[in-house]
């Protein structure tokens, strides 16, 4: 059974981590077949939305596979810990936006998957956190870093120190995630937020995304040239003037992202 099910309908790209058995914790092998579909993601441009989830009822993901851990060699651990870091920056760095779809608990790198994608929506029966330090461990892909900057240092350094497992309910009001749901509406806010997406420009989806990044890491005025860039990559499309157009005549829009 492959450890990632990677489907494309539509526009729309899914990845499902699929391990439920392990409740979806990261092995090697799965990591690859993750940092695969990615790609694959990257190199197609008729995919406008992409979302992340677990199989399962369980679990989004628990993070590092703990069984395999224990038999890897101090170099095998340095190449997962490298190897998951590696691939959930690619995530984060993917021209679409990403949402995870948290359908379970989400401990250690299943949290840092997570925190990579643009959006979080989370089903309101489970746990989260970050939980390495009671592993003697430190977060290794992204967490002491993207954590403080989505809710602030005193905040993440509360719940990377103390090790807590928070209710995904508690984490909305620290700003970690934009809805929490009963379970069975999981699936319908998260196509909400997809369909809402998938009626703009594709271009300017891709576009307002890297100028929101990237204009993150630097001052305004830098941030303010970013945006003008990015801006100006929008005007010689064909959906700009087809908006322009479908303005004029009162119906909706079709964008190619052109």
């Amino acid at each position: 059974m492959s450890a990632i099910r990677y489907e494309v309908n539509g526009h729309v790209a899914s990845i499902t981590l699929n391990r439920p058995e392990a409740l979806n914790a990261f092995n090697y092998e799965m990591l690859l077949q993750l940092e695969e579909a990615v790609e694959a993601i990257r190199l197609n441009q008729d995919i406008r939305v992409v979302t992340v989830t677990g199989a399962g009822e369980k679990a989004f993901s628990v993070g590092a596979d703990l069984k395999e851990r224990k038999s890897l060699t101090p170099e095998e651990v340095k190449r997962n810990i490298y190897k998951i870091g590696e691939v959930f920056s690619k995530i984060e760095q993917l021209p679409q936006p990403v949402i995870a779809i948290l359908n379970g608990y989400a401990f250690g790198g299943g949290m840092e998957l997570a925190l990579a994608c643009d959006f979080r929506i989370a089903a309101d029966n489970t746990l989260v956190g970050l939980t390495e330090t009671s592993l003697a461990i430190i977060p290794g892909a992204g967490g002491t870093q993207r954590l403080p900057r989505l809710i602030g240092e005193a905040r993440a350094l509360e719940l990377i120190l103390t090790a807590r497992k928070l209710s995904t309910v508690e984490g909305y009001t620290y700003g970690l995630f934009m809805e929490v749901v009963p379970p069975a509406q999981l699936e319908e806010s998260a196509q909400r937020l997809v369909d809402a997406m998938l009626q703009n420009g594709p271009v300017a989806l891709q576009q307002a995304k890297f100028a929101i990044k990237e204009g993150m890491k630097v001052d305004l005025q830098t941030g303010l040239h970013i945006e003008r860039k990015a801006y100006e990559l929008t005007i010689p499309t064909e959906d700009r003037m087809e908006a322009l157009t479908a303005f004029g005549e009162k119906r909706k829009p079709v964008f190619k992202g052109k």
